[in-house]
């Protein structure tokens, strides 16, 4: 086992957090120091990685492979509690859970007493590609391959950064504990990831998963940022070589991470982003992709980041070191987190661009019911927005195990910290100042619903993204798609004209069109929920399905 890192600030001050003492603690390490820390063959299974024959090193985040996000929680204090967006019955969509300051308590107290005395890993980084924005971030863990996958997720600081660090956030990642008596603090089961706003700090127990942490800064950065008027939206970023910029919105399965690094475009950043007065900035520093049936040919850059450095999350690693990635007997949501510059067309230095000058709303429709792309109006583009209608792909969240369909408000109401008008008045603003033009884009399925008709191919998605980021589609020619008042191309260059119109797929068609009432009567039902608002009404009169 290597020695400690050779830099340690004399200003840690762990003891601000409850950490008073360790046996090693192991700062800002390098990824040669931490793969020689989290391949040691003495270490137990769920703490050891497995190297493999890409150099990448493989783990297991044990009977957690998605997040939990019905145990999240944020402590309800005075300084952020008229802010929250609350979990309850009038907010179907929202994840945050009340937690009293007298369970933030214990279940600190759990975390810091599990942490105390042990051997710790400490990671300083940012979250936030604009410095005058970003989070200072602070993660201290006790498993090598955890302080690897933020080192890999969030940006890096220089040497000269970490002299004067100082943490905006702490996490306290103590995965090796878990509240034994949930039910008498409160809590729905032993494993809990709560904020804590008013001290700043994140503490995380039972569940190993390396996600909650990544996603737990977004939802941070996703409470501080609208507040100053800023975006931050749960979406994928790309940058043409003339500049141009495009924004990606769609949950995990989707295709967000896949369609937005394009060989011939530069990334930007595939999860999370803000959108100010400069244009669009990365929160992270790297990529957090599915491997789910991998392979070279349909997405090389994914593939080819995967390499030394890289730390892949629940795959099936042969005995020769060989990765079967259409093995799914663990999880269909086997990942990979990397280093951005492990894609070779990135937006370098820093990774931003201008105003986004085309926005994709992805959707996995389980239905058969949408066309592959269609043109939204401006007020179609905030009502897709605010419904976020997809299907929750097998294996992203815990329980899930096939395609069903959900709304995620904004595309990821898990993430979001205010309230969803917030973040879709910004975007509205931002579209309606750059003139950007918006398309829904379905990856989900065509010729029937799941289980009957079959999921869009992935080369003719990006013959369709191909056209809508090279203007083509502007200038198309649309028929209007009955019900949903949607604008479908009807000609896309290289794909087969007879799928753009959804029911020309279908072998009967009445079936389609109870189909399409079914999923339009749901649009309708769930939209309900924004009607309390004048703004929320005129967008359901003007822009939702016509029953």
């Amino acid at each position: 086992m290597g020695p400690a890192t050779k830099f340690v600030p004399k200003n840690l001050n762990l003891e601000s957090v409850g950490i008073t003492s360790w046996s090693e603690l192991y700062y800002n390490l390098s990824y040669e120091e931490l793969f020689e820390h989290e391949t040691d063959p003495l270490l137990p299974k769920l703490e050891r990685g497995i190297e493999t024959k890409f150099g990448a090193v493989a783990v297991d985040t044990g009977r957690f492979t998605g997040r939990s996000p019905q145990d999240k929680y944020v402590v309800d204090e005075p300084t952020s509690r008229d802010h929250i967006w609350w979990a309850g019955p009038d907010t179907p969509g929202s994840n945050n859970k009340r937690m009293s300051v007298e369970t933030w308590a214990h279940v600190k107290e759990l975390a810091v007493e599990q942490l105390n005395g042990k051997k710790l890993y400490v990671v300083d980084c940012f979250c936030g590609a604009n410095p005058e924005t970003r989070l200072s971030v602070r993660i201290v863990a006790e498993v090598a391959w955890q302080a690897h996958f933020c080192k890999n997720m969030f940006i890096r600081p220089t040497e000269e950064e970490l002299k004067t660090f100082k943490p905006d956030w702490t996490i306290l990642n103590a995965s090796k504990t878990s509240c034994p008596d949930p039910g008498k603090w409160g809590l729905r089961s032993e494993v809990f990831a709560a904020f804590n706003i008013a001290e700043h700090m994140t503490v995380i127990g039972g569940t190993w998963y390396g996600g909650e942490m990544k996603k737990g800064i977004f939802t941070i950065m996703n409470y501080f940022l609208p507040l100053r008027g800023i975006g931050a939206f749960h979406c994928s970023a790309n940058m043409g070589k003339a500049g141009d910029t495009a924004l990606f919105f769609g949950l995990s399965g989707t295709g967000k991470t896949t369609l937005s690094a394009d060989p011939h475009r530069l990334l930007i950043g595939d999860d999370e982003h803000g959108w100010d007065d400069h244009g669009v900035f990365n929160f992270e520093g790297g990529c957090y992709a599915k491997t789910i049936h991998l392979a070279e040919s349909s997405e090389p850059d994914i593939f080819h980041a995967i390499k030394r450095d890289a730390l892949l999350e629940n795959v099936r690693v042969l005995a020769n070191g060989e990765v079967d990635f259409d093995d799914i007997s663990k999880t269909e949501n086997g990942r990979v987190s990397y280093p951005m510059y492990h894609i070779e067309n990135i937006v370098k230095p820093i990774s931003r661009g201008g105003h986004p000058n085309r926005i994709i709303f992805l959707a996995c429709d389980a239905f058969g019911v949408l066309p592959p792309v269609a043109k939204l109006s401006p007020d179609q583009a905030m009502y897709q927005y605010l419904s976020g209608y997809t299907a929750k792909v097998a294996g992203t969240e815990l329980g899930v195990t096939e395609p069903k369909a959900t709304f995620s408000t904004c595309y990821g109401a898990a993430f979001l910290a205010v309230h969803p008008t917030i973040y879709a008045t910004i975007l509205g603003k931002k579209m309606e100042q750059h003139h950007a033009e918006a398309y829904l884009v379905n990856t989900g399925w065509t010729s029937g619903v799941y289980g009957v008709g079959h999921r869009m191919g992935l080369v003719e998605t990006r013959h369709i993204i191909d056209a809508i980021l090279d203007g083509t589609l502007s200038k198309a020619e649309y028929e209007v798609m009955p019900l949903f008042g949607l604008h479908i191309p009807k000609m896309v260059h290289d794909v087969d004209s007879h799928i753009l119109n959804p029911k020309e797929t279908w072998h009967d068609e009445a079936a389609y069109d109870a189909t399409a009432r079914k999923l339009a009567q749901m649009f309708v039902e769930n939209f309900k929920r924004f009607e309390s608002t004048p703004e929320g009404r005129r967008l359901a009169e003007v822009a939702g399905p016509i029953l």
